[in-house]
C-alpha cells in the first residue's frame, strides 16, 4: 500500500522484526518477502535508500545480504543506471550465497527502462547462465520475463524454451513460468504449442507451472496485458511493478512458497494487468466505431515540426487490441 513512499515507520517496524527474528525463522522462504516489503517502500527512490541499505547489512548474516540487495535493486528500477548494473553483475559473478537470486532479477529491474539497456542486460544474462552457479542459473529466466513482460520477442522466447528441458528442475519450471509471463495476454500461437507439448511432463509440480503460464498466455482471452508502465513507456506504474516483482521473488524459491501452501502469492499479479483493447465510446457512453491507424509508436520527444507519432500503421475501425509497443490515433479528423 505504501510502496515508493520511502515510509520511515514501516521501515523500522520491517527492519525490527528481521532483527528479533530467530534463526529458524528467518531461513523459512516465506521470510524473504520482508526484505522485498522493505525495498517496495524504496522503489524507484535510488540515493534515499542509502541509509536503509546500511541498516539491512547490521541484521542476522542469513538475511544481510538479501535484505541489501533486494533494496538496492528496487531503489534503482527503471533508472537504467550502468554502474549499479555493473555491480550488480560483478556481485552475481563472484559471489556465493542465496542472495544473487534477487541480485539477478536488480539487473533486469534497472535495465528494463530504456531498450539499449534491456539488450545489454540480456547479454549479462546470457553470460550468467553461462557461468553461473545453480542460484543464479535459477534466476536468469525470471530477470529474462522480466525485461520483456507480455511481449514475446523471438530470441527470449527461444532461450526460455531451451531452459524449459533445462536437467535443473527448478531453472525448467522458473522457464515456465517465465514464457506465460511473456506472452501474458498475447494468445501467442508458438508459446501455446510449446506448453502444449510440456504439459505431458510426468511430474506434477511442472504440471502445475505449466497450467499457470498456460492461463497467462491467455489471459482475458487475449484482452488483458501485464504492463509495469503506463503513458506510452513514458512512467512506470510503482503499483503493476510492485506486483510483477513481488511474483518473481516468490519464485525465486518455488518448491517452498507457490508449490506448497503459498499459492495465492501469485494473485500479486493482478495489480499490472491493465486492458488491452481500444474502445470508443459516444456522450451516453455507448460504444461508436470510428476508423485508428494503428502502428508501432515513434519517439517524437525533441523533433521539429509535427513528426508522425507511428510508424506502418493500417487502418482499422474500433474496438481493436493492441499489442506491445503499439499506438493508435484518430485517422479522420471527424
Amino acid at each position: 500500500m505504501f510502496v515508493g513512499t520511502c515510509n520511515e515507520e514501516i521501515a523500522q517496524s520491517i527492519i525490527s522484526v528481521l532483527r528479533s527474528c530467530r534463526e529458524a525463522d528467518i531461513s523459512k522462504p516465506i521470510a524473504r518477502m520482508l526484505p522485498l516489503a522493505l525495498g517496495l517502500l524504496y522503489l524507484g527512490k535510488q540515493e534515499m535508500a542509502t541509509s536503509i541499505i546500511e541498516e539491512s547489512l547490521t541484521l542476522h548474516k542469513e538475511i544481510k545480504h538479501y535484505c541489501a540487495m533486494s533494496v538496492m535493486s528496487l531503489a534503482f528500477a527503471g533508472t537504467g543506471n550502468v554502474n549499479m548494473v555493473h555491480r550488480l553483475f560483478r556481485i552475481s559473478s563472484h559471489n556465493n550465497g542465496t542472495y544473487r537470486g534477487p541480485t539477478v532479477i536488480g539487473i533486469a529491474l534497472i535495465a528494463m527502462g530504456e531498450e539499449i539497456g534491456a539488450e545489454m542486460a540480456v547479454r549479462f544474462l546470457e553470460q550468467l547462465l553461462q557461468y553461473g552457479d545453480y542460484t543464479v542459473r535459477r534466476a536468469v529466466p525470471l530477470a529474462l520475463a522480466l525485461l520483456s513482460i507480455s511481449n514475446p520477442k523471438v530470441y527470449i522466447m527461444d532461450t526460455l524454451s531451451r531452459l524449459s528441458h533445462d536437467s535443473d528442475i527448478f531453472v525448467s519450471m522458473a522457464s515456465i513460468i517465465s514464457m506465460g509471463l511473456i506472452g501474458a495476454g498475447t494468445n501467442n500461437s508458438r508459446i501455446a504449442q510449446i506448453l502444449r507439448d510440456l504439459s505431458n511432463h510426468p511430474d506434477d509440480n511442472h504440471l502445475f507451472c505449466v497450467r499457470i503460464a498456460q492461463g497467462l498466455v491467455h489471459l482475458g482471452k487475449g484482452l488483458l496485458t501485464l504492463d509495469p508502465w503506463h503513458s506510452d513507456r513514458f512512467l512506470s506504474s510503482p503499483v503493476a511493478l510492485a506486483g510483477i516483482v513481488t511474483v518473481l521473488h516468490t519464485c525465486l524459491n518455488m518448491q517452498s512458497t507457490i508449490l506448497e501452501e503459498y499459492p495465492y502469492m501469485l494473485y500479486t499479479l493482478v495489480l499490472a494487468m491493465q486492458p488491452r483493447m481500444l474502445l470508443t465510446v459516444d456522450e451516453d457512453l455507448k460504444p461508436l466505431p470510428v476508423p485508428v491507424r494503428v502502428g508501432q509508436a515513434v519517439d517524437v520527444v525533441g523533433q521539429p515540426g509535427q513528426p508522425r507519432t507511428i510508424s506502418g500503421f493500417r487502418t482499422h475501425k474500433t474496438p481493436i487490441v493492441l499489442a506491445a509497443g503499439e499506438r493508435a490515433e484518430l485517422a479522420t479528423e471527424k
